[in-house]
């Protein structure tokens, strides 16, 4: 019979190939299955107790990450090779941000302090941590089930700060770090990664798709607009105040057009009306209104590169019945695509808010960075192999009970009525219960589960 286990252990399967023994891939797996149902905080002595080695020594768990070479982002090739059978359009969405690890050592040398994304509007707060940057592929489920779309983890990269040089530093390596900051920031590494995201899509069969990058408005940016990859376009929210223009008048020596307007104009323009089309969001398809402007140019963004402004009217809402209409701020879209269906890159851009889902399910649920590890190596390893341990139970529960929430997970507490797919809570509840039934698909990994051992591993 199809389970959530044996879909799981076929997808992670293919990571042999990633790993140079076997041995080393037998305790990747373990490890894998450790972190997504051990109870308690994810550290690696309680994943170690989880899988039934707290009697063994556990140097080899350790070096797992600091001494053995295998690259981590290549576990995300099988699961980038199997969901694409999920996205038949031509366009493919990918969703791409950051997000912060918590971190208290000290001796870490990727943590640094940065701004907490935790803090209130009207103060500021710092926090230790590491920074990531995480492209989730957006699997439009909505097509043939009444449920969202599901974004799985196909990237998560550790992007570092450039440490600072001290007071007694030379002029040289002053300037180094000037030099440094232009190559290696969050703007670079979107653009680098986006590459990289290219040239995967190709190797798992989708030459003949493009990508489309959405992003905040952190990418929205020269940086990202100069260096778009080939087959690929950027949809990324602007500001409501960018300077933007048309194309000179034909015989004029000048490129852009002397007048200039924002896309808070636009939105403010009454001669422009709106349109409406319908998208799946928040669980049913609703109206959207919107305004649409091609071929204007941004000069200081994106130079000669010609663009599309969408822009989105607010949408009225109210928290019961009885109360007044309150309307959200409205929404500024930028895109290199000037030919493509208008409609699908606005669902794209709406499920782009997936992504944020797999910020709070990895941290909350599966706790990704709580691992204590201090290892300059190690650090940015262990936290890609809980994500791609997350990504692989998503694509396993799509592959074995399709998109809705079936009868194979626990029924739902009074407060939870109208969930209509599985959360990552679901998920590894049923994944536990089936390794404690299914014993004899684990013994090839020396992973030995009980009940008893889930307790002792929570109160370590």
């Amino acid at each position: 019979p199809v389970s959530l286990l044996s879909e799981f252990l076929a997808i992670v399967d293919d990571w042999r190939a990633v790993f140079p023994q076997q041995r080393t891939f037998q305790r990747a797996v373990r490890q894998a299955l450790g972190s997504l149902v051990c109870l308690g905080r994810r550290c690696l002595t309680r994943i170690i107790w989880t899988n039934g080695g707290q009697n063994r020594s556990w140097s080899a768990e350790y070096f797992l990450h600091s001494r053995c070479q295998w690259e981590p982002q290549q576990l995300f090739q099988p699961i980038l090779q199997r969901a694409l059978a999920y996205c038949p359009q031509r366009l493919v969405g990918v969703a791409i941000d950051d997000t912060r690890l918590r971190k208290t050592g000290r001796a870490i040398p990727q943590a640094f302090y940065q701004r907490d994304p935790l803090s209130p509007p009207f103060h500021l707060n710092l926090m230790l941590g590491l920074r990531f940057l995480q492209a989730s592929l957006l699997v439009p489920l909505h097509r043939n089930a009444p449920v969202g779309t599901r974004a799985l983890p196909i990237r998560f990269q550790e992007v570092s700060r450039i440490k600072r040089p001290g007071k007694k530093a030379s002029d040289e390596m002053r300037q180094q770090y000037k030099e440094a900051l232009k190559q290696k920031n969050l703007s670079r590494s979107f653009v680098d990664m986006g590459k990289q995201l290219r040239q995967e899509l190709d190797d798992a069969g989708g030459r003949n798709k493009v990508l489309v990058l959405a992003g905040d408005g952190s990418f929205c940016n020269r940086t990202c607009f100069g260096e778009i990859p080939e087959r690929s376009v950027l949809l990324v929210r602007a500001r409501k105040d960018a300077k933007l223009c048309f194309r000179a008048a034909e015989g004029s020596r000048r490129f852009y057009a002397t007048e200039k307007f924002t896309p808070e104009q636009i939105r403010q323009d009454e001669s422009r009306t709106y349109k409406t089309t319908k998208i799946f969001y928040g669980g049913k398809r609703r109206k959207i209104r919107y305004k649409e402007v091609n071929g204007v140019y941004w000069q200081r963004g994106a130079k000669k590169r010609p663009l599309r402004l969408i822009v989105i009217a607010p949408t009225p809402y109210r928290k019961s019945k009885s109360r007044k209409f309150y309307y959200r701020d409205p929404a500024y879209l930028l895109t290199t695509d000037l030919r493509s269906s208008l409609k699908q890159l606005l669902q794209i851009y709406f499920d782009r808010w997936q992504i944020e889902v797999n910020h709070r399910e990895e941290k909350d649920t599966l706790g990704v960075g709580q691992a204590q590890l201090w290892n300059v190596t190690s650090v940015p390893k262990q936290p890609v192999l809980a994500v791609a341990s997350y990504s692989a139970l998503l694509l396993a529960s799509l592959q074995a009970f399709g998109a809705e929430r079936g009868k194979a997970y626990a029924a739902l507490p009074k407060w939870r009525r109208n969930a209509r797919r599985p959360s990552a809570l679901d998920l590894t509840t049923l994944l536990r219960k089936e390794m404690t039934q299914l014993p004899h698909l684990l013994v090839p990994f020396g992973f030995q589960i009980t009940d008893q051992a889930l307790v002792h591993a929570a109160a370590a």
